[in-house]
């Protein structure tokens, strides 16, 4: 049996973050031929799997978890040697997370990480959805609620709040609620039913299961422009809708959903010092807003009618 070569890490490497060969093979400048060859060569050296097939892509084994840890440290290493290679934090980290979490959270915690490790690169994907089972090719997800997931760590954040709100203009003309059965004679702004992949977000049709839906997206920037716009009543994170004059929080007492912002990191993933930099830069801004994030009812009270 061969020892494995520091080439052939590398490429496990590149394909445990990026899921797919030919994904990898553009990173490393690498055809999809050379990678399929140096994996089944590091798999005989080692003497057995590196990788299974998971849905859409590659995830590591046991044995293939073990190898990229090695393969964290050669590449680290080799990262050392280069010009001007003073700070580890380098590289590109992948990670998951909703809308709003991406666009208030992890965006300015990763501006400010940058400014810091100008060598750092941080790919953002936008979903709302349960945590992944295969996570092949993303360092970090943030999820609503808690995930129930196996060989991955996972990570409370914290919590926010969702509430009820409308525009003035839109109170103006329809009248303002007073209670939550008055909510029934107004259209719902939220997620598609049909489409919810997340259970912890069902909170409106439970809370006030008598609102038929008014205006519903995958996307919960469109929720907030929605609501502003007058499409009906939205039920929106506070921290995005206390950013606009125009919408009132309505029965705060009543409507005062709090979910749990989760972070799944894959164990080889946070041996990574650019992925350990970023998980810690997410947690310090969460816990920077947590006001902001836990809504402020008393200065958004139902003043619209």
């Amino acid at each position: 049996m061969t020892a494995p070569s520091p080439d052939q890490l590398l490429v496990l490497l590149e394909v445990s973050r990026a899921g797919k060969f030919t994904t990898a093979g553009e990173t490393l400048g690498l055809n999809h031929t050379t990678i399929a060859r140096k994996i089944a060569a590091l798999e005989k050296a080692l003497g057995g799997r590196v990788l299974a097939r998971a849905a859409g892509g590659w995830e590591l084994t046991p044995l293939g978890e073990r190898a990229v840890g090695v393969a964290a440290q050669v590449a680290d290493a080799v990262a050392r040697l280069a010009p001007g290679a003073d700070d580890p934090v380098t590289g590109v980290v992948r990670m998951t997370a909703t809308d709003g979490f991406s666009a208030y959270i992890a965006s300015p915690a990763v501006a400010e990480l940058r400014r810091e490790h100008p060598g750092l690169a941080v790919e953002l994907v936008t979903v709302t959805r349960r945590a992944l089972q295969q996570r092949s090719g993303v360092d970090i997800e943030v999820v609503v609620g808690e995930p129930q997931v196996h060989r991955a760590e996972a990570i409370r954040l914290g919590e926010y709040t969702l509430g009820m709100y409308a525009s003035r203009d839109y109170l103006a003309q329809h009248g303002t609620p007073r209670t939550p059965e008055e909510l029934a004679r107004h259209g719902l702004v939220y997620f598609v039913d049909s489409m919810l992949q997340v259970d912890d977000l069902d909170a409106p049709r439970r809370l006030a299961p008598d609102m038929q839906d008014g205006l519903t997206s995958t996307n919960v920037f469109v929720h907030v422009e929605a609501t502003r716009a007058g499409a009906g009543i939205g039920f929106l994170p506070c921290f995005m809708a206390d950013r606009h004059g125009d919408l009132v929080r309505l029965l705060p007492d009543y409507f005062r959903e709090q979910l749990p912002y989760w972070m799944v990191v894959r164990p080889d993933a946070m041996r990574q010092p650019a992925v350990a930099a970023v998980v810690g830069a997410l947690r310090r801004k969460v816990a920077e807003l947590r006001p902001v994030l836990m809504g402020n009812p008393e200065g958004t009270a139902d003043d619209g009618g």
